[in-house]
């Protein structure tokens, strides 16, 4: 990534101040760990190794960013630098098994630069596949913590800081997340951990309680939609709604392949009078499950929030569908699907039998929109 999103200059102005003062070596009130927390397609991972790269560099600028020319900045770019660590799961160090709805919404340019420091971790991954052929772990090991030891407890190769990029924090198991704790608790000097989560509330409190905490912005639509355009997105209106306005997860819906499934699967839901839940769930089970509960979960919120509010957020584009059935429905219901959709994400991922799995989704879609029975007089 050569320059930061649009949308995250002001958080960059506040942290760059303490990038130039330890440039220079001077002491500073930073802390030792930074949470960036934010829903997907934001720019998080990219501005955490944005950040990662300006603390490395020999040279930095005025603004606080990263040369690009110094050695540091090269290693960097080369995925070689002795000073940083990448800590993802497998599943996400290896590209053939990122999904969509892992990866949503982080940067191509990003992406590059991280792909040769995965390239020593796939390696590791490669060799331990001779002897199992399970699918890579999509949570953090707590080997993977502990390997860093001798990373944290060797000098930096620059007499500076050595930096540890966790992403996606969440999905550090219980017993890496204890592991990682005790790192916090008592803090390596001249470490930087970076923590990037989509969902914060997941982490221990703990961890959270000892980390700089981050709110990265969501953007302004309008300048959303401006940068969209510039990214040679089609429909830039339509992609920033159905990602719920995040700008990066929006790439995603730049696809014409993806926008007529989603919309076929819209389509077939907004009429729950006339679709069939088993002949849907054979149709939908090799698809991937935790992008088709969150196209359930943004089109039940907008079932809500219009009934509720008056709202769309989601899918403007279908008023005319939602105002109907938004007035039929009973809010509690409708509500209770939405907490157990969010309830069905975590295990989206692995389920026993997607199609049955589906099923059991769609026909508990369809009794959370009947109406509620009139009680006699």
């Amino acid at each position: 990534m050569k320059n930061i999103y649009p949308w995250q200059k002001e958080v960059w102005r506040k942290l760059a101040l303490d990038t130039r003062r330890n440039a220079r070596g001077e002491s500073t009130s930073s802390a030792h760990a930074l949470l960036l927390r934010g829903r997907k397609g934001l720019g998080k991972l990219a501005f955490a190794v944005f950040l990662a790269k300006s603390r490395l560099c020999e040279n930095i600028s005025d603004e606080g960013e990263a040369c690009g020319i110094c050695s540091s900045c090269r290693w960097f770019e080369q995925g070689s630098h002795p000073d940083f660590r990448l800590i993802e799961p497998l599943a996400l160090l290896n590209p053939s098994t990122i999904s969509g709805s892992e990866r949503n919404g982080s940067d191509s340019d990003a992406d590059t630069e991280l792909a040769a420091m995965a390239e020593v971790t796939d390696a590791v991954a490669e060799s331990g596949s001779a002897k199992s052929r399970k699918k890579p772990s999509k949570q953090i090991s707590v080997a993977q913590i502990r390997e860093l030891a001798d990373f944290i407890n060797v000098s930096s190769h620059q007499n500076g800081y050595k930096i540890i990029l966790i992403h996606p924090a969440e999905a550090m198991n219980p017993a890496a997340a204890n592991a990682l704790l005790k790192n916090l608790e008592e803090p390596p000097l001249k470490v930087l951990f970076i923590l990037v989560t989509h969902q914060a509330q997941h982490l221990l409190p703990t961890i959270r309680s000892r980390c700089r905490q981050i709110a990265m912005p969501a953007p302004d639509p309008a300048i959303a939609t401006d940068w969209l355009k510039q990214q040679g997105v089609k429909k830039p209106e339509v992609c920033l709604a159905s990602a719920g306005y995040a700008p990066l997860a929006a790439m995603e819906f730049n696809d014409d392949s993806y926008l007529e499934r989603h919309g076929a699967f819209i389509r077939e839901i907004s009429s729950p009078g006339n679709f069939n839940p088993i002949a849907l769930a054979e149709e939908m089970q090799k698809s991937d499950l935790p992008t088709v509960v969150n196209w359930l979960q943004k089109w039940c919120y907008d079932l809500m929030s219009f009934r509720m509010t008056g709202k769309i957020r989601y899918h403007p584009a279908m008023l005319a569908a939602i105002e109907p059935l938004a007035y039929k429905i009973a809010p509690r219901p409708l509500a209770a699907y939405l907490r157990t959709l969010g309830e069905t994400q975590q295990l989206a991922s692995h389920p026993f039998n997607p199609r049955l799995f589906l099923e059991e989704l769609l026909f508990s879609y369809l009794r959370a929109l009947s109406p509620p029975p009139r009680h006699r007089e």
